[in-house]
């Protein structure tokens, strides 16, 4: 499969393996949404860490040699699309279309991003949607190629304006060029930038940082901020503060008590 996943204590791994630079398959999608899923509704996992295999690249994007779903007429293709045909027609998924479902997916799980070598295309839209902090190599490079061939549209199913500087994330799009390893954390799109060797141990550091914390806390944490920068002032702190009254309300106001809560049994002795 063009996507390994394993567990180890409270760390769940990622790794995008699919030859030297780790091209993204219809196959690869279906397989992240169900992972995704699995991910998402695992207790004992806290924290996610999302790679990809060798040295090259986390991802060099869709696979554009991959063979498409013909359709007969351009009416049963916009069919297929709006009515999401392929989640239950594709046994060995054919188009890119399970890509669109993993991005929808409502996430308040941690993720970190290990990135080695290249990250583009559809591998850089999955590492700003589905990752929260950034490792990135010394050699990275981060871009949007598409435009080149006749592709455009990253800069709406990335929303890159949220990650960069307007005129960053259009010099970027536009002249198709990957940024550096050093300008990406310049710009604050990745968090650290270490030796590539290095990667994979700084990203374990972090992940290990967040799974020492009371998963429920970092679940709710998630949600006051991801769901609180498309309000308004006013309404991002009447939703926050709800949500911390209610866990105290719920379970009791000392810190013993909320300690309890927000801990596994086993984690609080």
């Amino acid at each position: 499969m063009p996507l390994d996943y394993e567990k180890k204590g409270h760390i769940a791994y990622f790794t995008i393996r699919n030859g030297s630079v780790n091209p993204m398959t219809p196959a690869l999608h279906k397989q992240m949404y169900q992972t995704m899923l699995e991910f998402l509704a695992d207790e004992e996992v806290r924290v996610g860490i999302m790679t990809g295999a060798g040295e090259r690249a986390f991802s060099a994007g869709d696979d554009i040699k991959t063979q498409y779903t013909s359709y007969q007429t351009p009416a049963e293709e916009m069919s297929a699309h709006l009515w999401s045909r392929h989640r239950v027609e594709e046994e060995e998924p054919r188009t890119f279309a399970w890509s669109r479902d993993v991005l929808a997916l409502e996430r308040f799980k941690p993720i970190i991003g290990a990135v080695r070598g290249y990250c583009l295309g559809q591998g850089m839209i999955y590492l700003l949607h589905l990752t929260d902090i950034r490792v990135a190599s010394d050699d990275a490079r981060l871009g949007f190629p598409e435009i080149a061939y006749g592709m455009g549209g990253a800069g709406g199913s990335s929303r890159l304006s949220r990650h960069l500087p307007h005129v960053v994330a259009l010099e970027m799009l536009l002249t198709g060029d990957p940024m550096s390893a050093a300008d990406a954390l310049r710009y604050n799109l990745v968090n650290h930038v270490v030796p590539g060797p290095d990667v994979m141990a700084k990203a374990e550091e972090i992940a290990a940082r967040i799974a020492r914390h009371p998963p429920l806390a970092v679940r709710i944490e998630m949600e006051a901020y991801y769901r609180s920068i498309d309000q308004t002032k006013l309404d991002a702190l009447a939703f926050t503060k709800h949500l911390y009254r209610m866990q105290r309300m719920a379970h009791g106001t000392g810190s013993e008590k909320v300690g309890r809560f927000l801990y596994k049994k086993d984690d609080a002795g």
